[in-house]
């Protein structure tokens, strides 16, 4: 008897054999114009596309400076992708009504990962928007709260012996607790099972993307169906919240909009502004399982890489230990004294430059003219070369060093206008939060989360790789960069 898992693996391969000799006719005269790097034949233009998932930054990178402040094609399995590489055409997307290109184009292809629909990533950023920025001061004892209590168990220091910690699991753990202190609040977020849940979230929806990936649009919710536990993982989530929801609920009924130990986390901010079939406990489960998958990764993500940093640079340590301490002696642990930490904030900017996703991308639902007169047409992923820009000597200089400093001494020299220069602040020259209307809602609690723990870890332990070790290689995925793990020896700080 042939198993479950071989005949769906199989059914797979044959849907991709198939996509495969379909897209080799595909072919749109509009995109001969645009200079390719790679191959342009619609055969060996797959070359191109593995080639891209392996040397994806020194390819963007050509390209960039070839046609520099114009456009260039690199193909994937997805089609083409057509990159701006000048401002004057990165303004043009970030001016394009969202009827004409997409708000974006996901690299976790969350409407077949996790059933997103527009409607969602409206009221999600919404509420971010709305309710979560502006509460990131409210909320933020809460969040450092569990940052202590999550830290503490995950790393268990006694007297002055070093012990050896997982980074990225622990950090996965750590950043899922706190985060969800502000989304589901006590005692949900201590819960070890519901922590996995959203951990494991993650994880399956990275590998199901990068599979649903290789498929061509008609394809994708077939692969989908096929391979994703989605509606397993929305059944979980619902257990989980259930006696909340209904406790809250009959909390409404009873004392209407407002009673005096009504919560102020995004559960309760989800119960209060959905509506139709999302104000219900399955649309709650869902919507909760998005915004996990969002914050988890971000998080989780720009921490151990800068944390990677710090560790290869243990220099730098003592003076970032020295700004903590000075804004914390001034503000207290409270969003004030977060903003007063000028270096962290440049390390984590810094790290982000470096660090960032390959290209940022959007999806053209028409055809789409830039304004040097080139047209692209519909269906084709529109970029911006993020990685290419980060390493341009003409906007950062010497762009192959780490620098930690670099955006605390321009915000030292800009004085008044150094709001620029700040880790949650984009433009069409740094790019990892995206850029315009349409820039990550939620980079204001995620940066605010990353320092916080960053902070903590600084004043709290002593901290260094294994002997004889040294900080892991990110790899990509997908045009996403992924630290490596690691294990990490902590200790007690000895004054």
């Amino acid at each position: 008897m042939v198993d479950e898992s071989t005949l769906r693996l199989s059914l797979i391969a044959s849907i991709f054999v198939v996509s495969l000799f379909a897209s080799w006719y595909r072919r749109d005269p509009l995109l001969d114009a645009i200079p390719t790097v790679g191959f342009s034949d619609p055969i060996l233009s797959y070359l191109s596309a593995i080639r891209y998932k392996v040397y994806g930054p020194p390819m963007l990178k050509y390209g960039y400076e070839k046609t520099r402040r114009g456009l260039f094609k690199i193909a994937t399995f997805r089609g083409w992708m057509v990159l701006a590489s000048g401002p004057e055409l990165i303004e043009d997307i970030k001016k394009a009504p969202d009827d004409v290109l997409t708000r974006n184009a996901s690299l976790v292809e969350p409407e077949h990962t996790l059933g997103v629909t527009d409607d969602d990533n409206i009221f999600i950023a919404g509420i971010t928007r709305s309710k979560l920025t502006r509460n990131i001061a409210a909320t933020f004892k809460e969040v450092r709260d569990e940052l202590i209590r999550s830290l503490d168990a995950s790393i268990p220091v006694r007297g002055d012996d070093w012990v050896k910690v997982p980074v990225v699991e622990t950090v996965q753990r750590v950043v899922c607790a706190a985060t969800n202190r502000v989304f589901v609040g006590t005692p949900l977020c201590r819960d070890q099972n519901y922590l996995t849940m959203n951990i494991n979230l993650v994880i399956n929806t990275l590998k199901l993307a990068v599979l649903i990936r290789l498929f061509p649009k008609p394809l994708k919710p077939i692969v989908a169906h096929v391979l994703s536990n989605l509606s397993s993982q929305i059944q979980q989530g619902m257990e989980f919240i259930r006696p909340m929801v209904e406790e809250r609920f009959a909390r409404m009924e009873e004392f209407g909009d407002d009673w005096d130990d009504k919560p102020n986390d995004t559960l309760m901010w989800f119960m209060s502004e959905s509506q139709g079939v999302d104000r219900s406990l399955r649309g709650f489960a869902r919507r909760l399982l998005m915004i996990n998958f969002a914050g988890i990764h971000t998080t989780s993500t720009a921490f151990t890489s800068v944390f990677y940093r710090i560790l290869s640079d243990p220099e730098c340590i003592e003076p970032l230990r020295h700004e903590v301490e000075t804004a914390i002696a001034e503000e207290g642990w409270t969003k004030a004294g977060m903003d007063k930490m000028h270096k962290i904030d440049s390390f984590l900017r810094e790290s982000m430059r470096v660090n960032s996703i390959l290209a940022v991308s959007r999806l053209s639902l028409r055809p789409f003219t830039f304004s040097n007169g080139v047209t692209v047409p519909a269906g084709t992923s529109i970029a911006v070369p993020s990685a290419a820009i980060h390493m341009d000597g003409e906007i950062y200089p010497n762009p192959e060093e780490f620098d930690g400093l670099r955006y605390a001494k321009l915000r030292e020299r800009d004085g008044d206008a150094a709001t620029g220069h700040q880790a949650t602040s984009t433009s069409a020259e740094f790019l990892t939060f995206g850029y315009g209307r349409h820039a990550c809602p939620g980079r204001f609690f995620a940066v605010n989360e990353v320092k916080a723990l960053l902070a903590h870890i600084l004043v709290t332990y002593d901290f260094k790789f294994e002997e004889g070790k040294q900080g892991p290689r990110s790899f990509i995925i997908d045009s996403v960069r992924i630290p490596g793990k690691a294990n990490v020896m902590f200790r007690k700080r000895q004054k």
